[in-house]
């Protein structure tokens, strides 16, 4: 299909010009806020030839193309009286047609997602000391326990600094003055004045006093409150002082304020959360176990998964521990044992390798390949691992088990879930993994059928010579990841093709192949590289930097420009894209692998600028 055609079918299968508010476009995808998402046949497009999947995500319908859809996006600002939301400065508003409860699952993953590895390590090993504890093989009067104690709280006892961090990103507030607000909540002083028989009070005012240590309302408050406060004084404080007094009246404001209304009012919230979840959970463990174990992964579709995160920390605050960890675990393992059971029944030699890499994924409690990937596309797997988790999460609920600790549902999460009823989450994760198994292989699904030319059949002798072969050099300095963790459905998934990722250590990209430039996105963000043997490579520096609208990038190549292997393509500040808050884990795909043997990956684990990196088998 030409790129006029494809983007004539694009925007009827959206729901027409009409039902679009915005659209513009990334480096491999067409980002479009739709008035009615209702309106759009996700399925038709998906079917669409000439379009790789569609994911909806923060209130965008993302059409990912490919490396041609810059010539999409052109022929539909032709084909439509549509403008260029980047260019007009709209690619960043919020979509008319947004929901309140978008709008939250949207702050509440912006705030909570980039702490989640840290809250999940300490958790993980929170749990361990624990277990070590109870065997004896430590004495919790020594040093050494003291210093794994500290390792493994610290992150849960100053989570209100943590959160101060990511809020004030998405409040667009000074980082600083958040952090001082949150140290604040936590200062030994206040503290110590928790437990102190005498009240306290700020200027006559009585002051609640609660232990805001592990917290998590009180400091998204605040912070929401700060960003209003600061904006105010901004704008009438000369700029000869506006960095000096704008934070000095925000904290004069803020940890007032906070100590006399946010936090008690956080706190009731949080409590009320967990006396709330407590209360449904208490009316039969055995549905709530169920439901749980069966929706989860369909709250992860949707990406309303995020607004339970403050239940769990909240139930771990207040409570000293949170049941629906444990629960959730089940739905995790029945969705490897799913792709795991695709793995051993499919004939495909395609959707075998990526169920396979799937699975390990899925073990450790990366669902979102093996669901784009694999079980919801093809649809029967992920009901029946939907039915294997409702009853491994039943099981678990029955036996009453607790984590201890906040940790991401996987195998690495056991041991916050020692204790009473242990023994039943083994049981119930065995029995959702196994059940998915067994699900899938009698009852089977649509297996995709193989290729013509991949299909088994007579091979002639060949010696070594005749398999051709190109090599691939890195682009970047860094540490090596699969493309399974990167936190990008459609890289992850593979639909984009194969490939590898590289985690930067500077940001001197330069080019992995002797070939001609195809590609140049106006950002700098993302180069398109074709060899002079026709492989096609996708260079893409992090995830959604396409909003950062070329601040940090400094392009050296311009489209139809001819590269020779290791020639500077790109510069990149990497130090200032993290503070910015976006991940820089940078994908180097083969966007044509199906039309090679396969793409061999490197087997270190670190790479410098010009090692190898990938070998293309034709």
């Amino acid at each position: 299909m030409s790129s006029k055609d494809l983007s004539k079918q694009i925007i009827t299968l959206v729901g027409g010009e009409d039902n679009v508010n915005s659209v513009f476009h990334c480096a491999t995808r067409l980002r479009f806020k739709l008035k009615d998402s209702r309106k759009a046949d996700k399925a038709a497009l998906e079917k669409t030839p000439g379009v790789i999947t569609v994911v909806e995500n923060s209130g965008q319908f993302q059409v990912v193309i490919g490396n041609n859809v810059s010539q999409v996006f052109e022929q539909i600002m032709k084909e439509t009286s549509l403008q260029d939301a980047e260019k007009s400065g709209k690619a960043d508003e919020s979509s008319e047609s947004t929901s309140i409860l978008g709008k939250a699952v949207d702050i509440i993953s912006s705030i909570f997602s980039p702490i989640l590895g840290a809250l999940a390590g300490a958790g993980i090993l929170k749990g361990l000391l624990a277990l070590i504890l109870s065997l004896e093989w430590i004495n919790a009067a020594s040093g050494t326990y003291l210093v794994l104690n500290a390792a493994s709280d610290s992150v849960f006892y100053f989570l209100p600094v943590f959160l101060a961090v990511t809020a004030a990103r998405k409040f667009k507030a000074n980082q600083f003055v958040s952090i001082a607000v949150a140290g604040a909540l936590v200062y030994p002083a206040v503290i110590t004045a928790v437990s102190a028989p005498d009240p306290l009070s700020f200027l006559g005012i009585p002051v609640v006093l609660i232990n805001y240590s592990s917290s998590v309302i009180p400091i998204i408050l605040a912070v929401w409150v700060q960003s209003y406060i600061e904006k105010w004084f901004r704008s009438f404080i000369h700029e000869s002082v506006r960095n000096i007094l704008v934070p000095m009246f925000a904290l004069l404001i803020v940890i007032p304020l906070t100590f006399l209304a946010f936090g008690p009012v956080g706190s009731l919230i949080s409590d009320g959360l967990a006396s709330g979840y407590t209360w449904l959970y208490n009316l039969s463990p055995l549905v709530a176990g169920a439901i749980a174990g069966a929706f989860w992964q369909v709250f992860v579709i949707f990406g309303v998964h995020w607004g339970f995160v403050p239940v769990m920390l909240s139930n771990i605050a207040t409570l000293g521990y949170d049941t629906m960890l444990p629960i959730l675990t089940a739905a995790v393992l029945s969705q490897a044992g799913a792709v795991f059971g695709v793995f051993l029944k499919s004939k495909n030699p395609q959707l075998k390798a990526l169920s396979g890499s799937s699975t390990l994924a899925a073990v450790f409690g990366i669902t979102e390949p093996t669901i784009y990937g694999v079980t919801l596309k093809l649809k029967k797997p992920f009901i029946y691992a939907c039915i294997s988790g409702a009853i491994g999460g039943a099981i678990i609920a029955i036996g009453g088990a607790k984590a201890i600790s906040f940790s991401l549902p996987g195998l690495l999460a056991l041991p916050t879930y020692f204790g009473d009823g242990f023994s039943w989450v083994v049981i119930g994760i065995v029995v959702a993994f196994v059940l998915a198994v067994i699900l899938v292989y009698m009852f089977g699904f649509d297996d995709p059928a193989v290729p013509a030319e991949e299909a088994p059949g007579p091979v002639a002798a060949s010696s070594p010579s005749q398999i051709d072969k190109e090599t691939v050099v890195s682009p970047l300095t860094g540490t090596l990841m699969p493309l399974e963790a990167l936190p990008d459905e459609a890289f992850a998934s593979g639909a984009m093709g194969q490939g590898i990722v590289i985690e930067p250590d500077s940001g001197r990209l330069t080019s992995p192949v002797k070939g001609t430039v195809t590609t140049v996105f106006p950002t700098g963000h993302a180069i398109g590289i074709t060899s002079e043997s026709g492989a096609e490579l996708l260079i893409h520096v992090g995830v959604n930097t396409v909003k950062l609208k070329g601040k940090h990038f400094d392009k050296r190549v311009q489209e139809g420009d001819q590269v020779e292997q290791g020639q500077l393509l790109l510069e990149f500040d990497v130090a200032a894209i993290r503070e910015a808050g976006f991940v820089t884990a940078t994908p180097v795909i083969v966007t044509n692998s199906a039309n090679y043997l396969d793409v061999l990956k490197t087997t270190a684990a670190k790479v410098q600028n010009g090692d190898l990196l990938l070998t293309i088998i034709n």
